[in-house]
């Protein structure tokens, strides 16, 4: 069967009740055929001994028989075409009707006969629940020592470092969701990048998240994992999208503090310096420190301005969004930014005036001329950081009655 090229299309096995079940098992496929019948198989397994009435979700785009095979194994197949790991998962939502989502891979790597554990933890209300090959077990030749003891942990080191969580293995793609928390982290990455998107924006968020221990196990004969048919790259480039995500989506986790730490330090520096250099335990601060100074603060104060945008534009805190865009209002950044140009220029003026009335020459360094420069960038800064900010509240209020007619206010 070639891979479908236009909307998604629901098949369903022979006698399919479309009605609410407790457990909703997604799963996207592409040329599986010689693993999808056992995989199956395996769900239906896991399911009977978790004692949960589910559905199983094959959401598909391969070329073979693959969708074949699962309906005919009693598995749901939505035909999707190629557009990534993540679309897949975005275009099941409308067709998921469990409470509970567990999703996964259908290579037989996870075993889907052990699925009571991420039952047993929803029913004791956790949101979000993520597998963990390195607490449970890992079959020798399963993963390569590369991904095992380099990869793997250095990019959950990474997440964890910036989003204050305690993951073990955020890459196992065993992993199961509510229905609420689906909906709450609002999925957008389209390929690879989704595994991470996920874990962060569950930490970010609050969710209630637990670990429980899986089996992975190596492919079976015959059968070659999707980053060995793309090339020895393909590990390469799927960690190197899944690092860009944990930046994109909280820069203001390691820019906000030291951005503002960095301000501040050299505020106060090139504030000590504007009436001219001084000596200070038998050290000289002169005019190297105090731009310096000006440096460190014009760094910093832009970490600050992209850490808060961020805060707002992801929106991954709400509560705190709200209150940055309740405080810094279109009124109170224009006059902040202006009183700092208006300060800055009549420093800076003064220099000018001196430099004109000695015929175009300079006697001395002017100190306090130097600190104008700083307030007039910080002031520009500031009027540019005010009308993005004004901006992305002018967008998210024009987003808010599209998202309120697709259901997701």
């Amino acid at each position: 069967m070639p891979p479908p090229t236009d909307a998604p299309r629901h098949l369903l096995p022979e006698g399919a009740v479309l009605e609410p079940v407790e457990i909703s098992i997604v799963i996207p496929s592409m040329n599986e055929e010689i693993t999808i019948g056992e995989f199956i198989d395996w769900c239906h397994e896991g399911l009977k001994k978790a004692g949960a009435v589910g559905q199983i979700l094959i959401v598909d785009s391969s070329g073979d028989r693959t969708p074949e095979i699962a309906v005919a194994h009693g598995a749901e197949v939505l035909r999707t075409p190629k557009r990534g790991l993540g679309r897949a998962y975005i275009d099941a939502i409308p067709f998921i009707r469990g409470k509970f989502i567990i999703m996964g891979d259908a290579d037989l790597t996870y075993d889907f006969r052990e699925l009571a554990p991420f039952v047993e933890k929803f029913r004791e209300g956790y949101e979000f629940i993520m597998g963990s090959r390195f607490r449970g077990s890992i079959e020798e030749g399963a993963m390569p020592r590369l991904h095992r003891y380099f990869g793997t942990p250095l990019t959950t080191w990474i997440l964890n470092t910036i989003y204050k969580s305690h993951y073990s293995d955020i890459h196992c793609g065993m992993r199961g969701l509510t229905r609420g928390a689906l909906e709450r982290i609002d999925l957008q990455s389209q390929s690879w990048e989704y595994a991470s998107e996920m874990v962060l924006k569950a930490a970010r968020l609050g969710l209630r998240i637990a670990e429980v221990p899986v089996k992975f196990y190596k492919d079976r004969e015959g059968r070659m994992s999707h980053h060995r048919r793309a090339g020895w790259l393909s590990p390469w480039i799927a960690g190197w999208i899944n690092l860009k995500v944990m930046l994109v989506y909280s820069p203001d986790s390691f820019l906000l503090k030291p951005g503002l730490v960095l301000f501040l330090f050299g505020l106060g520096l090139s504030i000590s310096l504007a009436g001219g250099p001084r000596t200070l335990a038998g050290i000289g601060f002169n005019l190297h420190f105090m731009l310096f100074g000006l440096t460190c603060a014009t760094l910093g104060y832009s970490c600050v301005q992209i850490g808060v945008l961020a805060r707002t534009l992801h929106c991954l805190r709400p509560g705190l969004a709200g209150r940055i865009q309740r405080f810094l209002t279109y009124n109170r950044g224009m006059m902040v930014a202006g009183a700092l140009t208006v300060a800055g220029v009549a420093l800076s003026g003064v220099l000018v005036l001196r430099y004109i009335a000695g015929g175009l020459r300079l006697s001395a360094i002017s100190y306090p001329a130097i600190f104008g420069l700083l307030l007039v960038i910080i002031g520009f800064q500031t009027f540019c950081f005010t009308l993005l900010i004004e901006m992305v509240q002018r967008l998210s209020m024009s987003r808010r009655p599209s998202l309120a007619s697709a259901g997701y206010a």
